[in-house]
């Protein structure tokens, strides 16, 4: 497990957090706050129906409760995300919930972000299973089968008057996604290009003004993403923004982060952005699952006041180093029983990210958390 070390060194650059950027990350004597701007302040709300369906409350700094869209809005959101799967056995995070829920952040002015696994569960980068309808489908039928699944969920959003802001074409997808036909073998790019064609086609066919981010977890190393979009660009796929999972844990400093944000937005004249990261405020746990995180990183305690200083920092780096956007994965899954990890056992698995929301066990927010522009 990577963690982060501050480093304390005086540089020719400036000090955030315990990080220290070059100046000429900065553009020179241009400050921090001015190098640039986060235009999409974002939480993936995914658990949040199912959370509030089974009766869950969600509480603002005052105590107040209060719809969780609201607080965080208040918090310095503007864009949530929701992941989308073809047809999970739970019934939730499917094309009728995003429709529904697509609903209910439109009405409050925030924009949209829908997350394609193109799979009925989980995909990241240790896992990109085909949904059960595509199993025996080749790689000439997948990409009919991205093509018209992106389409019809864009065009289904599009014409209740809450089309997407912008949508991901697979999720995390370090090397490849529905595999095994599209995964990425001996450096060939070619089957995942056709896919990634595909969902972009169906997207700008279905709304030309949605943006298609194209997201890996790869803000580890700049010699990984390079190897990924280096590649994917060799086949002439398309995309608008350059999507990053950050967590400091798994990824390491935030040195590097910053350094991999630069050179993508530098490489391929992209917009960037963290789409995912998030940061404990305990080690403990609130329900019989494990928690999927239990250690922080170097400079960070696992309480309220750490988990905000270390979304600060990322965001501080991030907006540094030219990115546009930060979203916090999952605020809102404090532990509910029947909110379970497992769509195909949802009743009965747990939550391996109480420890990692901004809502505590109570649903209260930690009122030290604010999104930045």
């Amino acid at each position: 497990m990577l963690t982060y070390t501050p480093r304390r060194t005086a540089v020719a650059g400036l000090l955030i957090a315990g990080l220290v950027l070059p100046a000429a990350m900065l553009g020179g004597t241009t400050s921090a706050s001015a190098a640039n701007s986060l235009s999409m302040r974002g939480a993936d709300m995914s658990t949040t129906q199912r959370a509030l369906d089974l009766g869950a409350k969600y509480y603002d700094a005052s105590g107040n409760a209060r719809d969780p869209l609201d607080i965080l809005k208040d918090s310095g959101a503007d864009y949530v995300r929701l992941r989308v799967w073809n047809n999970p056995a739970s019934g939730y995070n499917n094309k009728a919930k995003v429709l529904q829920y697509a609903r209910s952040v439109k009405a409050r002015g925030m924009k949209l972000l829908v997350d394609f696994h193109y799979s009925d569960s989980w995909a990241d980068p240790g896992q990109q299973n085909k949904p059960a309808a595509w199993a025996g489908h080749g790689i000439g039928q997948l990409q009919t089968d991205v093509y018209d699944y992106t389409y019809d969920v864009c065009s289904s959003l599009k014409a209740q008057g809450t089309a997407p802001d912008s949508v991901q074409i697979g999720n995390e997808i370090n090397t490849g996604m529905l595999w095994n036909d599209g995964k990425v073998v001996n450096n060939d790019f070619t089957n995942l290009s056709l896919l990634l064609k595909a969902g972009y086609n169906a997207t700008k066919a279905c709304n030309s003004a949605t943006q298609v981010v194209i997201h890996t977890a790869d803000a580890d190393s700049d010699a990984h993403a390079r190897w990924f979009y280096d590649g994917i660009r060799a086949k002439g796929v398309t995309w608008d923004i350059t999507g990053l999972s950050y967590y400091c844990m798994w990824h390491g400093s935030l040195s590097t982060m910053g350094g991999v944000v630069s050179d993508m937005r530098s490489r391929y004249g992209k917009d960037v952005v963290i789409a995912e990261t998030a940061y404990p405020f305990t080690a403990a746990n609130a329900d019989g699952t494990g928690n999927s995180v239990t250690s922080g990183c170097s400079g960070y305690p696992l309480t309220w006041q750490g988990q905000a200083a270390e979304f600060d920092a990322v965001q501080n780096t991030a907006r540094s180093a030219g990115a546009i956007g930060v979203f916090y994965w999952e605020p809102t899954w404090y532990a509910v029983p029947g909110n379970g990890w497992d769509p195909a056992d949802i009743n009965g698995s747990g939550d391996g990210w109480d420890n990692m929301a901004l809502f505590d066990w109570t649903g209260h927010i930690n009122p030290g958390v604010r999104w930045t522009p």
